[in-house]
């Protein structure tokens, strides 16, 4: 169970991040410094470290929380089980589950759908942060979802 104290201040950041100044930017993605996001992950999770390398050598500034309830946060953010991976950020008012390339993240700031966010379910083998060195990632589906759990395609790498 989550403390009073971790919890306000965690919702209050939650706020911050996908209200402001990350809205700012996907407002205006033609800002002079990378795109802030936060991400949530566990603190011995090598893959996640591979994703946050990915997404920051493609423009982004991840402001990392290691998180050892990923569950509860997940709960928390109404991340149906369906789609859930091993971490979360927020950007621009959107989730993003799991190993989403930077390129989506991109899209979903400059078209604004309406939807909760993004994932990649699961941990596929060949997606960004999962891929071998010098592999490019590929045969993965990123998808978008709603709180009621409901999906659709939104690529195909």
């Amino acid at each position: 169970m989550m403390q009073r104290r971790g919890f306000v201040l965690r919702m209050a950041g939650l706020a911050a991040a996908g209200l402001t100044s990350c809205r700012l930017w996907a407002e205006f993605p033609g800002g002079s410094g990378p795109t802030p996001i936060t991400v949530y992950k566990s603190s011995t999770c090598g893959c996640c470290t591979k994703w946050v390398d990915h997404i920051r050598e493609n423009g982004f500034a991840p402001e990392i929380h290691d998180e050892e309830e990923m569950d509860g946060l997940k709960d928390e953010l109404n991340v149906p089980r369906a789609v859930r991976s091993c971490h979360t950020a927020l950007i621009g008012g959107y989730l993003i589950e799991g190993h989403v390339p930077a390129a989506d993240i991109r899209r979903l700031l400059a078209e604004r759908p309406k939807t909760a966010g993004l994932a990649v379910p699961g941990m596929p083998p060949l997606t960004p942060g999962m891929a071998p060195p010098g592999e490019k990632p590929r045969d993965y589906e990123v998808i978008s979802f709603l709180p009621d759990g409901s999906t659709k395609l939104f690529a195909r790498h």
